[in-house]
């Protein structure tokens, strides 16, 4: 089915044209990345696309039984009002029953209402919604969302993201059969468990699909067509990301011969120009009006958007970091428990574990904005520290991009020691002369990062520290970015979900596992998850007898695990579990009856074969949520 058709569209911001008469179109299944630069109209494209902004030419035409939903950077939530309120905001009555039955059955609530229960669930029953509400279990307790009634204002930047997330996917399962979704870096602020769990999902929800997103292992997973927007143009590739880096690389090598062609072909039209008398023949009109289209074509700019990073580093001494005996709590929550750790030369460490264990914290007792409860953290006197934070610029009043820079320093010096001035070094950073005297405030999310980024090495470090530094960084600049951490001969420490990110560049892991306990492990962020997963088969396939604790061990553990008795809403879901199992048993031997029978057209065995796959899935999960739920029942 077709989706979309998007034909001429141009759109500027100011003066400045982000893409001109550009066209496309989407069709059902499709997942497209889009990839450009910050700054030169990806979201633009995106909201522009789902209503949300107006070209300044061209047409959209969506089919009329296409819904859009969209995931944009900025949630636009009611701050006032409650989680459940944000994400359940459609007067919808399947909605509004599940958001009835979610809010008096929330854990920690204590006892329900009996009345407002039974009538509760007697109208999830009269709406067939026992399906859908186990969808959205799913999606809150994927994404870590809890105390449903608690208001949106409360929550930090990223629990705002993932409730975001949240309600798109709950929107989009709710929908009509035909949903376009658009996600703009769906993958922000989401641990590596979380992304995981989001390629499977989109991947089984099949989807029509248009994102942005940086996390280049996310794009393979799910995408399978990239769309770039460059110096105004849009350009399509079939396929993964390796292919199109391959078929960009050749696109801009053909740009680059085409543009030289022009340039010769240029400078001897203008010669026969000159000369030639202001009289004009048919056959000499023709001519001059085609040597207009060569000098536009010759003078056009082939964008080399190499981002140059070869600052000069501060000389880095024999000492680099120490730390002796650290530890570290909040209340009951224990960040580290007797660290000891020191620092080698030219290392890159690379800080994973799930949110809320402390890495945060611990990167501030680093830098020194934070102090140990006991220990030492010994720096060296050389040492001088990078910190590409998650806060972003800090600027004490909006200014222009060139005062911020040269309040920092007038000139720069590189590493083959010559020296840049302010406006030089920005132009190595991709803000051309024009965009300098744009004013902070203007710039995107993207453009500020890139710009702390610059401030940040502005300072010659010799030990960076870098906070997720992938999050709103566009596919150039962070492939350039890699490339200067691979050649930078200081101290490197990362936290980041981008697996890819980390993949490249890190040399061993610090592992916070909680409870203060750090597992140093010898590798990069794959091989971790591959030994974590490996781990967690064994654990799960070995006998009961084998992993039981010691009996002295038992003796301190509490006794309410025993006696626990199933909540009135464990009894009323392994009711409907039963139930559910049931139809699902029933609808797959029909399925096999029909598939076995042999007078199927292919236009039903596909649809079929898919469905009973879905099935089987179902089955597997039901089954062990059944199980679990059986053992408190014994």
């Amino acid at each position: 089915m077709h989706y979309v058709s998007v034909e001429g569209l141009t759109k500027s911001f100011g003066t400045k044209p982000l893409f001109k008469d550009i066209s496309f179109h989407i069709e059902e299944g499709d997942k497209i990345a889009l990839v450009a630069l910050n700054g030169t109209g990806k979201s633009t494209l995106l909201r522009i696309l789902c209503g949300k902004d107006v070209p300044d030419a061209g047409k959209v035409w969506i089919h009329k039984d296409v819904t859009v939903v969209m995931l944009e950077q900025q949630s636009g939530f009611d701050m006032t009002k409650s989680v459940i309120e944000n994400i359940f905001n459609h007067d919808n009555p399947v909605l509004n029953a599940i958001k009835e039955y979610e809010l008096l059955t929330e854990e920690g609530h204590g006892e329900p209402d009996l009345d407002k229960l039974t009538a509760s669930i007697a109208k999830m029953d009269e709406l067939n919604a026992w399906h859908f509400d186990a969808k959205v279990k799913q999606i809150l307790g994927k994404l870590n969302i809890h105390n449903l009634d608690q208001p949106v204002g409360s929550l930090s930047g990223g629990q705002q993201k993932r409730v975001a997330l949240a309600k798109v996917l709950i929107e989009i399962g709710f929908e009509h059969k035909h949903v376009l979704l658009i996600m703009d870096e769906p993958t922000n602020h989401l641990d590596v468990s979380m992304i995981e769990w989001l390629e499977n999902y989109l991947d089984q929800e099949r989807v029509t699909l248009l994102l942005v997103t940086h996390d280049r292992y996310f794009l393979d997973s799910v995408c399978n067509e990239i769309m770039e927007l460059d110096q105004e143009q849009l350009f399509i590739y079939k396929g993964d990301y390796e292919n199109y880096l391959e078929k960009k690389a050749a696109r801009e090598e053909s740009e680059k011969a085409s543009v030289d062609k022009a340039r010769n072909l240029y400078r001897k039209e203008l010669e026969w120009m000159r000369k030639q008398p202001k009289a004009r023949t048919t056959k000499s009109k023709a001519r001059q009006d085609n040597f207009y289209e060569v000098k536009e074509k010759a003078s056009q700019r082939v964008a080399d958007q190499q981002l140059e990073l070869n600052v000069k580093m501060t000389r880095l001494g024999g000492k680099i970091l120490e730390l002796k005996k650290v530890y570290k709590s909040y209340g009951d929550l224990t960040i580290l428990k007797g660290m000891d750790y020191t620092f080698k030369r030219g290392e890159r460490v690379g800080i994973v574990g799930k949110n809320g264990v402390g890495k945060s914290t611990f990167l501030n007792m680093l830098l020194g904005t934070e102090q140990p409860d006991s220990g030492k953290i010994n720096v060296g006197e050389t040492i001088v520290f990078g910190n590409y934070s998650q806060s972003g610029l800090v600027v004490k009043e909006d200014m222009r991009v060139i005062e911020f820079v040269k309040n920092i320093a007038e000139n720069f010096p590189l590493a083959d020691g010559t020296k840049v001035s302010a406006a030089q070094f920005l132009e190595l950073f991709l803000f051309p002369a024009e965009k300098q005297y744009t004013y902070i405030s203007k710039l995107s999310g993207g453009e500020k990062r890139r710009l702390h980024l610059l401030s940040i090495l502005f300072r010659n470090p010799n030990f960076l520290v870098l906070d997720e530094p992938t999050n709103d960084l566009d596919l150039p600049t962070l492939s350039i970015l890699e490339s200067f951490l691979q050649d930078f001969q200081g101290c490197v420490i990362i936290v980041s979900h981008d697996r890819y990110f980390m993949d490249k560049l890190v040399d061993h892991l610090l592992v916070f596992e909680g409870d203060g306990e750090i597992r140093d492990f010898p590798g990069n962020y794959t091989q971790y998850r591959e030994w974590q997963k490996e781990e967690d088969k064994k654990k799960t396939a070995a006998p009961k007898k084998e992993v039981m604790p010691e009996p002295t061990v038992m003796a301190t553990l509490p006794t309410e695990s025993k006696a626990r008795k199933m909540s009135f809403k464990e009894k009323r879901e392994l009711e409907l579990l039963e139930k559910e199992i049931e139809q699902l048993e029933t609808e797959k031997k029909t399925i096999e009856t029909a598939l076995s029978s042999g007078e199927l057209s292919f236009d039903k065995i596909e649809p079929m074969t898919h469905r009973i796959g879905e099935i089987i899935q179902l089955l597997d999960d039901k089954g062990m949520r059944w199980l679990e739920l059986s053992e408190l029942n014994l």
